[in-house]
């Protein structure tokens, strides 16, 4: 279930990381409706964050059995991603990674706390110039991850029969 869950949402992912970039790209090529092109890439840099953090509760619920809890649970969640835990499961992500998703995981925050024609023009295309960059590693690495965990089945399946 988690494998194919990984799967998919890396697939609407890539749709996310597209669109993101489309809209920084009208834009620039449509200065005068620049801020609701932007609002759409803000909305798209939101979707980012927010799918992969879909993933990360899922692994933290079903393969980890422990999901944090409290005022900093989004970022403790992306923190657990990036650990070794006991012998059963590597990192899903390494701290490179992790520490470029913060970035994404803070905007997220804005998005959702503050008003669209108070967002930061140059935050927002910088990220969006940066999704293919960040998204590339991350794809790769929960790809691995979705490995991992389908070798781990195959061979629970050969123990037991």
């Amino acid at each position: 279930m988690v494998v194919g869950r990984i799967r998919q949402e890396l697939t609407e992912l890539e749709r996310v990381v597209a669109r993101a970039k489309r809209a920084v790209t009208a834009a620039r090529q449509q200065p005068e409706d620049q801020d609701l092109y932007l609002d759409a890439a803000a909305l798209n840099l939101h979707d980012f964050y927010a799918g992969l953090e879909r993933l990360f509760y899922q692994i933290a619920a079903t393969v980890d059995r422990s999901v944090p809890t409290g005022y900093e649970w989004r970022r403790d969640l992306l923190r657990q991603m990036q650990v070794t835990l006991g012998q059963g499961r590597p990192q899903v992500l390494s701290t490179t990674t992790g520490k470029a998703l913060d970035e994404y995981l803070r905007f997220r925050h804005v998005v959702r706390n503050i008003y669209t024609f108070e967002f930061d023009p140059e935050r927002i295309e910088r990220l969006a110039q940066q999704l293919q960059a960040s998204f590339n590693p991350v794809q790769r690495e929960l790809l691995a991850f979705a490995d991992f965990l389908e070798q781990l089945a195959d061979t629970q399946n050969e123990d037991a029969a």
